[in-house]
């Protein structure tokens, strides 16, 4: 089984004991969170899709814990002017496990 998710703009495809990153979500650690923008859900043989939502389903996940991603370096300039610009970024991540997935 398993569902197609949507959050913080990206869409995920996930099965129960997945665990990956997603956009810093304002769930503590070790809570449950529920996403409601479920896309797509498929328990094998039938797969349902949604216009633009499946009503009804929910997944269920874990948040793991809060973490920031690696470094990404963004760098800017002009050629033959001496004008450089060196900018870091690191982004807000929340680790989940997911629990249940609810086609209702």
């Amino acid at each position: 089984m398993y569902a197609v998710i949507q959050t913080g703009g990206k869409q995920y495809k996930v099965g129960c004991g997945d665990v990956l990153d997603v956009e810093r979500l304002s769930t503590g650690v070790n809570e449950v969170h529920e996403f409601d923008d479920v896309l797509a859900v498929s328990d094998g043989d039938n797969v349902r899709f949604g216009a633009p939502r499946v009503e009804g389903a929910v997944v269920r996940a874990e948040v793991v814990e809060h973490r920031r991603g690696k470094k990404l370096i963004a760098f800017k300039m002009k050629r033959r002017k001496g004008s450089r610009r060196t900018i870091g970024h690191r982004q807000e991540l929340s680790r989940v496990r997911i629990l249940e997935i609810n086609s209702a």
